[in-house]
Formats: structure tokens, C-alpha cells, sequence
């Protein structure tokens, strides 16, 4: 289930009665006894009295500690159904798009394959960030490019010439450390100003500029951008 990037306000109503409705609430740590975010935002909804699952997934670029994590999430998920609990799982920003939800979902679906699965979709955060700066995300014909942030330059001007060429809108997810070399490369094409810049949407300290007024400092992990290099020929 999708709480959303970070503001409480943005669960849906069905978010809502699906953690108020479930007898456990679990939710992603990235270590042990941590509370973890989607915890966080949506803690005013649930109850003492109900269990609390926090769930491993450790944040690590190698491959086995995360399947082990995704397959330990799967079945201590199916051990609470089996138990005759209701259970909601919380995930950040939406529960299908780049989320971890879905590599248990995949892990349900290999290892308890009759366990009923509902998904409840949640705001994302390139919507909440485009509605946040009243930045148009995509107009008539436009497409829309979502991607995580490339390792290397060489990889983000072909995604810069990708979406120049078929007029789409590139999101660039999970910013990071890489914004001290990405800054000057939108600045050598003109696109920094108007670009728009995301930081921990939805929390207290949530940062939302244009791109240019981002020093080539280094960026939070929580940080996306919107990059526009043009405009539909017919606007207001």
C-alpha cells in the first residue's frame, strides 16, 4: 500500500481504512530497530492496539542480501495471513513504481501463490513534486520519461537527447551524490532554470526551487528532479 512521499495529507481515503481495517502493520527498516519513513507517515493512523511488523530490507548493492530480505518479508507476511490477521504492508510514494512493495509482491507471488494480494496505489513523488512547484508534468501530446539518476554523464545526455528527441519530460528519481556533476552538465544545455529541483517532498524540511538555485553541492538520496527542454507548439 502506497502512503505517499512524505505528507500525511496526501494517504488516500482507501490507504487510510486499510490500515485502520488490519490487525498487523508492517513496514520497510534499513536496520534493525529503526522505525522506518513509511512508518512515519503514516503514524497517526495506526493503533496501539495493533501489531507492528517491522520488515529488514537492508539498504546494500549486492543482490543476495536483498532477495534473502524480499523472501524473509514474504514469509513472515504469509505467516500473519496464515494466523487469521488482516495485514497492510506500508510502502513509500506509490506501491508499483520503484517500490519495494513490489519485490515482495513478486516474492508473494513465487512462494505463497494462493495468499490474496490487493495493491493500493499511493501518490507518487514526481506528481507530488509537479503539483507542489505548479509545474506542468506533461502537456497533450508529451510523454513522460521517469528514470533513476545515471551513474555517468555519458549516460544522462543519452537520456537528455532521448527525451529531446521524442518531446518527453524527464524525471530523474534518487538525485543523490551525483547532483555535483549533474548540475554543470544541465547548465552546458541551459536547462537548470527551468528544471525543478525536489527535496525530502512532503517532510518538514522539504526543499522545492528551481534547479538553478542548488549549489553543485551534494544532494539527499531523497531527492528528484523535473527536467522540461521544451514546450507543445499550441498553449494558452
Amino acid at each position: 500500500m502506497g502512503v505517499g512521499p512524505g505528507d500525511p495529507d496526501l494517504l488516500t481515503i482507501a490507504a487510510v481504512r486499510a490500515i485502520e481495517t488490519a490487525q498487523t502493520v508492517a513496514y520497510p527498516v534499513a536496520r534493525e530497530g529503526g522505525e522506518g519513513m513509511a512508518a512515519a507517515v503514516a503514524g497517526a493512523w495506526i493503533a496501539p492496539r495493533q501489531r507492528r511488523l517491522p520488515l529488514l530490507f537492508p539498504m546494500v548493492p549486492e543482490a543476495g542480501p536483498r532477495r534473502l530480505a524480499w523472501h524473509a518479508a514474504a514469509d513472515r507476511l504469509a505467516a500473519e495471513v496464515a494466523d487469521g490477521r488482516a495485514v497492510v504492508l506500508l510502502c513509500e510514494g506509490d506501491v508499483s513504481l520503484f517500490a519495494t512493495g513490489s519485490y515482495v509482491l513478486l516474492a508473494l507471488r513465487d512462494r505463497h501463490p494462493a495468499l490474496p494480494v490487493r495493491l493500493i496505489p499511493g501518490v507518487s513523488a514526481v506528481a507530488a513534486a509537479a503539483a507542489a512547484g505548479a509545474w506542468p508534468l506533461a502537456l497533450q501530446q508529451e510523454g513522460l520519461l521517469i528514470r533513476p539518476t545515471p551513474d555517468e554523464p555519458a549516460a544522462l545526455e543519452a537520456l537528455l537527447a532521448q527525451a529531446a528527441a521524442g518531446g518527453w519530460v524527464l524525471a530523474l528519481l534518487k538525485l543523490g551524490g551525483r547532483w555535483p556533476w549533474v548540475r554543470p552538465l544541465l547548465a552546458e544545455r541551459g536547462l537548470l532554470e527551468g528544471s525543478l529541483f525536489a527535496q525530502r517532498l512532503g517532510w518538514p524540511d522539504q526543499r522545492l526551487c528551481p534547479a538553478a538555485a542548488v549549489p553543485a553541492g551534494e544532494a539527499p538520496y531523497f531527492s528528484l528532479l523535473l527536467v522540461r527542454q521544451g514546450w507543445p507548439s499550441v498553449l494558452p
